[in-house]
């Protein structure tokens, strides 16, 4: 074996658990980009919609928080009620990298597989990796939705909202945003600030936009916490149990945990964004996408009013999908066939044990894959903690081989 754990992404949470365990003398290794997907995924002035306490990265003493960061760096920040430029929460997490993870391989994985022993992957730039123990941290970007309206059209004439980070190519274009969530929301926003003729199309009734901070103060803030607890995730009861109670989460029948993950924060925008769009971006609701195709050089997109009944067309030069994301483990492009058919899932999302290890005997999965088995908690960089936590406790009491020699990346 070269290691005894490898783990796989380098965002929050393989940051977060790499921290843990270098801190426990445990011998891994960890391969990706450091904070890869808000780099090259999120547009950098994109203020983030959680709040700045709950963007914190974790290392075992604490010592290295968003606070300290920003406050070294002469950053603005709050605790609540500053939003956080991507570009600010990427830099941040690139320093807790230099900082807690220096021996990270900036290389990605290009295809792993299972052994008699362990499993072995193949990195982009050349090498093999022996490794004992393997957990996966990639997030969400290999599970972008794309409906079956679209998937027929020219792949210069549709994005996805992760396909871009900049909007001045779509300066006096046409442009429909399909969906009702934070990433639709943002993407018209930053299409409007270009100069786009951009709309919103949702089937929702209603689009939800976050209410901006407000202070309160005395017996009205201590009514108000009691009624509505800040959390990670947010305020109000559900967010803070879920933070909270992740193992009570794990203990639920999979039919209620499933609907409790799919079901609670659904799509709804941050206000900083969401307030532009409100006045400023026109807004189709009630509306099905059924059709998309090229006709004249345009997209010809026909929905059906799902109150009236009635069709309503609109002919634009080109489509954003805010549609989300839908996990399966066979889109992972890395991951060898075999061995993900023997992961059993749970509505495509890996059943995992307490300790976060699938069906397969030496496989971890943290981040949001893991929210099927643990909760919303788990879709959020605030959850990085538990599961590092977690997970460095069960891999911490294993028998630790000697390490191998290897070669330090930071600048």
């Amino acid at each position: 074996m070269n290691t005894d754990v490898a783990i796989i992404g380098a965002g929050p949470y393989g940051l977060s658990l790499a921290a843990h365990l270098r801190d426990r003398g445990v011998n891994f290794r960890i391969f990706g980009r450091p904070m890869g997907f808000w780099r090259e995924h999120v547009p950098a002035s994109l203020r983030l919609k959680a709040e700045g306490f709950a963007l914190d990265l974790f290392d075992p003493g604490r010592r290295s928080t968003l606070a300290r960061f920003c406050r070294e760096r002469g950053y603005p920040y709050a605790p609540i009620g500053e939003p956080i430029p991507t570009a600010v929460f990427t830099e941040y997490g690139e320093t807790f990298q230099k900082t807690h993870v220096p021996q990270l391989q900036p290389c990605m994985v290009a295809h792993l597989s299972r052994t008699m022993d362990g499993f072995v992957m193949h990195l982009d730039n050349g090498e093999t990796v022996m490794a004992r123990n393997v957990v996966m941290a990639v997030g969400i970007e290999h599970f972008a939705y794309t409906p079956p309206a679209v998937r027929g059209l020219p792949s210069d004439r549709v994005s996805h909202t992760f396909d871009e980070t900049t909007f001045e190519r779509f300066a006096g274009k046409r442009v429909a945003v399909i969906g009702a969530g934070s990433s639709a929301v943002d993407t018209a926003c930053f299409l409007h600030n270009v100069g786009a003729q951009t709309f919103i199309c949702t089937r929702r009734p209603k689009i939800w936009i976050n209410h901006p901070p407000h202070r309160i103060r005395g017996l009205k803030l201590l009514w108000t916490r009691i009624k509505k607890p800040v959390s990670g995730l947010g305020t109000g009861w559900r967010s803070r149990m879920a933070c909270d109670l992740p193992d009570v989460f794990h203990m639920l029948p999979a039919r209620l945990r499933l609907r409790i993950t799919r079901g609670h924060l659904g799509p709804a925008a941050g206000w900083v964004t969401g307030q532009v769009v409100r006045d400023k971006v026109p807004i189709w609701l009630n509306v099905d996408l059924q059709s998309a195709r090229m006709r004249d050089n345009v997209v010809h997109l026909e929905f059906r009013d799902t109150q009236a009944g009635c069709p309503r067309v609109a002919d634009v030069d080109h489509v954003f999908l805010g549609t989300g994301v839908r996990v399966d483990m066979e889109r992972i492009p890395f991951l060898d066939r075999v061995l993900a058919r023997a992961i059993r899932t749970e509505d495509n999302m890996p059943a995992l044990s307490r300790s976060f290890e699938s069906s397969v005997p030496g496989l971890y999965v943290i981040g949001p894959m893991a929210a099927g088995s643990f909760g919303p908690l788990l879709r959020f960089a605030w959850g990085a903690r538990f599961a590092a936590r977690r997970v460095t406790a069960r891999l911490g009491r294993q028998p630790v081989s000697q390490p191998v020699p290897q070669p330090a990346f930071a600048s």
